[in-house]
């Protein structure tokens, strides 16, 4: 499949790949265009475009045609984020793939907590057996919310996290991607663990150089473009509604350059 071994080839020490999220075939095209080396999709931007909350379920389905989609609007790596995995771990990740993703993002937990780290390894094991029989040997970044979560004390968390890493790895992950970690010493000392850390940034988190510099071999942005695109829409309606002016969508993409870029 064209863009595997790009792909794989992207997530560098010292030069990590800058992975932001879309939602649709319009934000991934813009993102594209913008430079953008990959694309890898939100689930929750991609379950709020559909009306439904992110983590209610949003299904192989949906999943992959929002992939799909994706894929044909743009002519870089695309990535998908199948959250846990839906109803079948297999189904999903195979249905993803035959949609065109070269990656996948799946996480440790369905709900609140989170999965023992012998359950999602096997779980990471039945991504893996399924990408191999699709013949695609696609990225698997694992993530773990141990510190998105704030599971456990403080202390415990980096051993906590490299304890998740080890029984990843020996599962097949190619990476793990540890959203809400943000601390430069913890990701130094996790990059030099069994595999290479992915981050998620977001305004006021370190810079790329920062990341760069402890380890990390991707940056990602999860929703945070997709929330942001709402907040215009939110300040726009207000601003219309309460003031009667429209200063809020100035700086608008002009609609020939949006409209073309989907041709």
């Amino acid at each position: 499949m064209t863009g595997v071994q790009a792909f794989a080839d992207m997530h560098r020490r010292g030069e990590p790949l800058l992975l932001p999220n879309a939602w649709d075939a319009a934000s991934a095209a813009i993102v594209a265009q913008a430079g953008a080396a990959a694309v890898a999709t939100t689930s929750a931007g991609v379950a709020w475009s559909l009306g439904v909350p992110d983590n209610a379920d949003l299904g192989a389905v949906r999943a992959a045609d929002a992939v799909r989609r994706i894929v044909a609007a743009v002519s870089v790596p695309v990535s998908a984020d199948i959250e846990a995995g839906y109803e079948s771990v297999a189904d999903t990740v195979t249905a993803v793939l035959e949609a065109g993703a070269v990656g996948i993002n799946i996480e440790d937990r369905d709900g609140a907590a989170l999965f023992e780290p012998a359950e999602q390894a096997r779980r990471l094991a039945t991504a893996r057996s399924a990408a191999d029989r699709a013949g695609v040997r696609a990225w698997i970044n694992a993530r773990t919310d141990v510190y998105l979560l704030g599971v456990g004390a403080p202390e415990t968390r980096l051993a906590s996290t490299m304890e998740r890493a080890r029984a990843y790895a020996d599962a097949g992950a190619d990476s793990i991607f540890v959203p809400g970690l943000i601390d430069l010493d913890d990701i130094a000392t996790l990059a030099d663990g069994p595999l290479p850390v992915c981050v998620m940034a977001w305004a006021g988190a370190p810079s790329v150089a920062e990341f760069a510099a402890a380890g990390a071999v991707r940056i990602s942005l999860g929703s945070g473009i997709a929330q942001a695109a709402y907040a215009v829409a939110a300040r726009a309606t207000a601003e219309m509604l309460q003031k009667g002016t429209y200063d809020s969508i100035a700086d608008a993409l002009p609609y020939g350059d949006l409209n073309d870029l989907l041709r």
